[in-house]
Formats: structure tokens, C-alpha cells, sequence
């Protein structure tokens, strides 16, 4: 099935390229019946990195998310660093609705992006960094036609989110992990520019200003049952 409002990839960097070791990690990706949100988060780490040093913080992070959380592999689906660098996480294909573990009780169907920095109250985000959520959202949920500015109702896979097990809400399409979870993340200044990355998004795509168009596809336990929480 085609859409018609799929967006332009953006370049990424590959777990190959930025030197992931692949034998940390859970040998087996899980898959969703498609992407139909994204969550953005922070990785809560310094914001003043030189931006060729990130593949070391993405190693550590594998480390830590794999070796001490436990999580099998990255738990985000992608990363973007200051630059506007956009970075494959988890393992199974980008182009692929993998399962990652980055928002506990909806990681079915949805992809996790994460800034790499800490983005609390008075913190800038820079320009490129926005582009690049907004640019990645644009082509991961144009796979699915699915318009960024819109709305989608996710129902909870566990007792570890907002909202118990089995219960249906509606989110955002770009949603905060914060509106998931009990969290700050990604921060109240990455939070506050999600609006304007939605927009932006929706102009990648190549809609017009003004009401979102639906879903279409709405995502569902029983719909989207392949894979872990």
C-alpha cells in the first residue's frame, strides 16, 4: 500500500557507522503493524557536545540502556544530535515499525526520537536539531499517511504508564514522552517547540496550513499485538 503524503528520508547515520556492537544486543526485533505516533524525548545528557564526538555517547548510551536497564538493545527508534544529525537506535530496519522501549505502555506502534541534550524551562533548542525531529517524523509517519498535526488513540500495553493496562486515550501524533508517562521528559523547552515541530512536519509533507486531516489507521492492542510493550 502507498500513501500519498510519504516525505523525503532524511540522511541517517547507520548502527554501522556510528560503531554499535552488535553482540550487546537482543538478536531479535519486534515488530508493529505500522508507525501511527512518534514520542520525542531528551537522553538528559550535556548539551555541549562536539557534535563528532557523538557516536561515543550513543555507544554509551547502548551500553547503559542494554547492560544496566536491560532493555535488550537502544530504546529509542532514532537520535538527533545539536547539528541537525540524525542517528539509527534500535536495531530492525528504519524503514521498519520496530518496537523500541522508550515510553512505557506505548511503544506498539509508535517510534521513539530522542534529543541528545537535556532540554529543561530556559533551555534554546537549536534550529537544525528541530528540523531534523520535524524532518524524521514527517517521513516516518508519511509511511503510514499520516498527517503529524493530527490526533491518535493508543491503547496501554501495561500498568507502567499514565494509564492502566487496557486503557484507550488519545494522544498527539507527536506527542512528549511526558504525555505518556510520569516524566519531564523531554524537557518543558523541547515540549514547548513540539506545535511547531508538527507544523513543520505537516509542510514536509507537503499539506496545507490548517485543519489536520484524520489518522486513518488507528492503533489498537489488537491491531498492532506483535511484539513486546
Amino acid at each position: 500500500m502507498t500513501f500519498p503524503r510519504a516525505a523525503q528520508r532524511p540522511t541517517i547515520v547507520s548502527r554501522a557507522q556510528w560503531r554499535a556492537d552488535e553482540t550487546k544486543r537482543d538478536a531479535h526485533a519486534h515488530y508493529a503493524g505500522g508507525v501511527t505516533a512518534v514520542f520525542i524525548h531528551h537522553t538528559d545528557t550535556p548539551n555541549d557536545y562536539d557534535c563528532a564526538d557523538v557516536p561515543l555517547t550513543l555507544r554509551n548510551l547502548y551500553t547503559g540502556q542494554t547492560r544496566d536497564r536491560d532493555w535488550g538493545d537502544l530504546g529509542y527508534n532514532f537520535l538527533v544530535d545539536r547539528c541537525g544529525n540524525v542517528y539509527e537506535g534500535r536495531a530492525g530496519g528504519v524503514d521498519r515499525p520496530v518496537v523500541g522501549s522508550h515510553t512505557q505502555g506505548f511503544n506498539q506502534g509508535t517510534a521513539g526520537i530522542a534529543a541528545i541534550g537535556t532540554f529543561g524551562r530556559g533551555t534554546q533548542v537549536p534550529a537544525p536539531m528541530e528540523h531534523a525531529i520535524a524532518a524524521l517524523a514527517a517521513w516516518k509517519l508519511g509511511l503510514r499517511g499520516v498527517d503529524p498535526r493530527s490526533k491518535v488513540r493508543l491503547t496501554s500495553t501495561n500498568d507502567k504508564s499514565r494509564y492502566p493496562k487496557g486503557t484507550s486515550a488519545e494522544f498527539d501524533v507527536i506527542s512528549g514522552h511526558r504525555d505518556g508517562n510520569e516524566t519531564d521528559c523531554p524537557g518543558d523547552a523541547l515540549f514547548a517547540r513540539l506545535p511547531a515541530i508538527r507544523d513543520m512536519a505537516a509542510e514536509l509533507q507537503g499539506r496545507s496550513a490548517g485543519a489536520p486531516s484524520s489518522v486513518g489507521v488507528p492503533v489498537t492492542l489488537q491491531s498492532l499485538h506483535q511484539g513486546s510493550d
